[in-house]
């Protein structure tokens, strides 16, 4: 299967955002990402970033830049994507320290995970938590 191998991620959500800088912001000081990296253009919209968690990333960008991804993500709503994190008390403090609105404090599931819920500055919803099935057999 393509994309396996390396353990690089083989699938990456992609969002954009009216305010990308403000995203990368909450991204990194509120929900635990490390900004790998971050392409700017001369009018200072982000062009493009890449922002990981563990061995997953995420890529985003602004909205109103242009070109087929934005007109085709013009439309487009809020987003949800679950990120997998070791700790999910901890990663939910400091979202909360930092102000994230959070959608549900950490819960334990029925089917043993322990996640929680909280939504970015421009409505995507991000959930964390210990869920992580095998994707290989």
């Amino acid at each position: 299967m393509a994309g396996t191998n390396g353990g690089r991620p083989s699938v990456f959500p992609t969002l954009l955002y009216a305010d990308a800088k403000a995203a990368i912001r909450q991204l990194t000081e509120a929900l635990g990402f490390t900004e790998l990296s971050v392409y700017e253009g001369e009018d200072g919209t982000v062009l493009h970033a890449e922002l990981v968690q563990g061995n997953g990333a995420v890529m985003l960008g602004s909205k109103g830049r242009g070109g087929i991804f934005d007109a085709a993500m013009e439309k487009a709503g809020p987003a949800g994507v679950y990120v997998v994190v070791d700790d999910v008390d901890a990663h939910h403090r400091r979202a909360a320290e930092h102000g994230a609105e959070i959608l549900m404090p950490p819960t334990d599931q029925d089917y043993g995970s322990r996640d929680y819920m909280a939504r970015d500055l421009e409505g995507n919803v991000w959930s964390f938590g210990t869920y992580a099935p095998e994707t290989q057999g």
